[in-house]
């Protein structure tokens, strides 16, 4: 039986993820990077593929814990099973890894004396491979090719093997505790040492308890800004400061549909927002290395500036189908890379300009080559913003001349302008920047805004409307007591709205992104609907919204792309960034942190006002 999407709760080592179902099952875990294939895939189709369950003997399959919850400040899980014989709890978390990832799980009896037991079915290459497993002295190792995995318990318990599966069973009472460790390697390489998974617990509870501690942020619904930032750094890749969309592939949009996408890659639109989140709330290292990590992509010849990269700055990114997963709740197809990566999306380099601009806004120290990164993508985007482009949602359909891509390009030459006003040292021409900044103003003014209904549409031409145009006045593009910008905040949330959220635009009728079906309410845009509506003056509808949308959060407080408020369920890959930043900048505008503008402006103006940088980049 597929569990819910929001049944599901993180765990992570800061490399890889994997996701704990309420029933006490992994049911994916990527190992030993983000990206890499499953060796628990039956999230995407059955247990056939892989998962690994510890649960009471007697809970049926897919029978839920009693409670679960991450203990405060950290990403460690504790589910609690109450049975007719005893109260038992299961630990499950991923230390911060020396050398190999491991997966740590802890049963421990509160009360009286529940059996327990565990079925652990190893598949490597995303579902595909059965290993070879055999025994070593106490421990179980499991090989197909490249990917080796130990598997052992302290102390030891009876361990079998039964139609290709590894099973236990184990009674637990009062104060007994068994900890299994499941570690991965290369398979040509020897097995590392073994983790004590006792002290491992108490190291990854102060790791993350120290991390936490260092939070700013201590306005209104702190708790859910606090598991948000958390979530945030899970799905950092430590090494690079790359932080993945999300840390599965093909979670549906629409169940039963083909809108199924591989989010396990890090997104330039997702640059600004995620880096005004970090540093607002003082995570200023996170900021820093997402700061690199944008540098470095974005470094090289700009007409080759893509939307998307890997978690190393890895560039190639095939998109291809796994054909023997039937998909979650037969939502098929089940993809892995991202043919996305080579679309046209102008407004990433607006994107990564914004991001150095706010980055100097904060005072984050100068790196010299960002300057001239940043003009060169200004040259590339001077030749270039009037082409049509895919939008920032990726369409597989026709290019057109999208609202969004537009006003980003914008929000380039304007932060070019800022900085050349605020240093005239610097190398470059701000009567050149202007002049493109007005043209670029002008032309979405005239072309993509429908004075007979007041609102600002998708593309130009169109009428239809995109709720990527609640940014305008958080870019500073116009300021948000424009009638043109309460007139499109208006038109969205009548047009887009469904029970109080918004979509990302219509599906209905010939849709816009070449794909057939719908998809739920967008989450990150019901955010910036939010945001919009505070700074239009709409106080308590923003508040309201806000706490809407918070309990749309899972009992642990995660979120997916999407929700259907129809169905109650949480829809798209999960949990989503793009959606934990949303909530913690919201939660920011409405305590008062930001205006949420960021072109450090406080009136939207585009007058060429700076900011407080010393620097550029």
């Amino acid at each position: 039986m597929t569990q819910p999407i929001e049944d599901y709760a993180l765990i992570g080592d800061l490399m890889t993820s994997g996701l704990v179902g309420r029933d006490g099952s992994i049911d994916w875990l990527c190992l030993p990077r983000f990206d890499s294939a499953a060796c628990f895939a039956k999230l995407l189709g059955d247990e056939e593929n892989g998962h690994w369950r510890i649960a009471p003997v007697d809970a049926e399959d897919g029978e839920p814990c009693t409670r679960r919850a991450y203990v405060d400040g950290t990403l460690v899980l504790e589910s609690y099973w109450v049975t007719d014989t005893g109260t038992v709890k299961v630990t499950d978390f991923m230390p911060q890894r020396d050398v190999a990832p491991d997966v740590v799980r802890i049963v421990e009896g509160v009360s009286g004396t529940v059996r327990m037991h565990s079925t652990l079915r190893l598949r490597f290459d995303y579902g595909n491979v059965v290993p070879w497993v055999r025994r070593v002295e106490e421990d179980r190792v499991a090989i197909a090719g490249p990917d080796a995995v130990w598997f052992r318990s302290d102390p030891p318990v009876r361990t079998w093997g039964e139609a290709n599966s590894t099973r236990s069973q184990f009674p637990v009472s009062a104060g007994r505790r068994v900890a299994f460790v499941l570690t991965w390697h290369p398979s040509h390489e020897p097995c590392p040492d073994p983790c004590d998974p006792f002290d491992a617990l108490e190291q990854s509870l102060a790791d993350w308890r120290e991390w936490s501690s260092q939070c700013r942020y201590e306005g209104p619904y702190k708790e859910a800004v606090n598991r948000s930032l958390i979530t945030l750094k899970a799905l950092t890749y430590a090494p690079t400061g790359g932080i993945v969309a999300a840390s599965t592939t093909s979670l549906p949009e629409e169940l039963g549909g083909v809108r199924n996408w591989d989010y396990r890659y890090c997104w330039l639109r997702d640059s600004t927002l995620t880096l005004g989140s970090l540093l607002a709330t003082g995570y200023l290292d996170e900021a820093r290395a997402w700061r690199a990590w944008l540098l470095r992509a974005a470094a090289g010849d700009p007409a080759d500036l893509q939307i998307m990269y890997g978690i190393a700055g890895e560039r190639r990114i095939p998109e291809s189908e796994l054909p023997w997963l039937g998909g979650y709740a037969s939502s098929a197809p089940v993809r892995v890379g991202n043919a996305a990566v080579d679309q046209l999306q102008l407004d990433v380099y607006g994107e990564v300009i914004d991001s150095l601009h706010v980055a100097r806004a904060a005072g984050l120290p100068s790196e010299h080559h960002a300057w001239r990164i940043q003009l060169a993508l200004l040259d590339f985007l001077e030749r270039n913003w009037q082409r049509p482009d895919e939008g920032l949602w990726e369409v597989r359909g026709p290019r057109r001349h999208f609202v969004h891509s537009k006003v980003m390009a914008w929000v380039a030459a304007d932060r070019a302008v800022q900085a050349l006003e605020h240093d005239p040292s610097l190398p470059g021409d701000v009567e050149r920047w202007r002049a493109m900044r007005d043209a670029v103003h002008l032309d979405v003014c005239t072309k993509g805004y429908d004075p007979v209904r007041g609102t600002f549409t998708q593309y130009y031409g169109s009428t239809e409307l995109d709720a990527a145009a609640l940014l305008i006045p958080r870019t500073g593009f116009l300021p948000p007591d424009d009638p043109r910008v309460v007139g499109t905040v208006d038109a969205v949330r009548a047009e887009l709205g469904r029970s109080g959220l918004v979509r990302r635009y219509t599906t209905d009728g010939p849709a816009v992104d070449g794909l057939p079906g719908d998809e739920g309410a967008f989450l990150a845009c019901s955010f910036w609907l939010a945001d919009a509506l505070h700074l239009t003056g709409r106080e308590k509808e923003a508040r309201d919204l806000f706490e809407r949308l918070l309990a749309v959060r899972n009992d642990v407080g995660l979120l997916a792309e999407e929700y259907d408020p129809h169905t109650g369920r949480q829809l798209g890959n999960f949990p989503q960034a793009f959606s934990h930043v949303g909530l913690v900048n919201t939660a920011l505008i409405l305590a008062g942190g930001t205006d949420g503008s960021t072109d450090g402006s406080t009136d939207g103006s585009t007058d060429g006002s700076t900011d407080a940088s010393t620097d550029a980049g």
